[in-house]
C-alpha cells in the first residue's frame, strides 16, 4: 500500500527536486501527486512500499540537516539589506510606502487635532 514520505506545500523547487533526486539515487520506488488546478489536493511524494518508509524519512532527514545548515552557512555570509540599500534599488516601491505610511498616521491624528481646535 502507498504511504506519504513527503508533503510538497510550500516547499521550494529546488528543494523538491533535490529530494526527488535522492529517491531515485537511492532507489525508492515512488511517485509524486501535484497539488492540483485550484490547489486544494495535497502535493506529496508517495512510497509505494511502506516497507521502504522508515529508510526513505531517515534519508530524507539528513539531507534536511545538511541543507539547513549549507542554507545558515549561506545565509551568514551574505548579510541582510537594509534600508538605504532598499531605497537604492526600489526607489519608487519606497516612496509609495512612506506616502501611505503618511496617510494612514494624517488619518488617525486629524479627528483629534480638529477637536483640540
Amino acid at each position: 500500500m502507498a504511504v506519504q514520505v513527503f508533503r510538497l506545500r510550500g516547499v521550494p523547487d529546488d528543494e523538491r527536486e533535490e529530494i526527488i533526486q535522492l529517491l531515485l539515487a537511492h532507489g525508492f520506488d515512488f511517485y509524486e501527486t501535484p497539488a492540483g488546478l485550484w490547489g486544494i489536493s495535497m502535493p506529496a511524494l508517495w512510497l509505494k512500499d511502506d516497507a521502504q518508509l522508515t529508510a526513505a524519512k531517515a534519508l530524507i532527514a539528513d539531507y534536511q540537516q545538511q541543507r539547513l545548515l549549507r542554507m545558515q552557512a549561506e545565509a551568514a555570509q551574505t548579510p541582510p539589506p537594509g534600508f538605504w540599500s532598499h531605497l537604492w534599488r526600489n526607489p519608487l516601491q519606497v516612496l509609495v510606502y512612506l506616502a501611505l505610511i503618511l496617510l494612514v498616521l494624517y488619518i488617525s491624528i486629524a479627528p483629534f487635532v480638529k477637536v483640540g481646535q
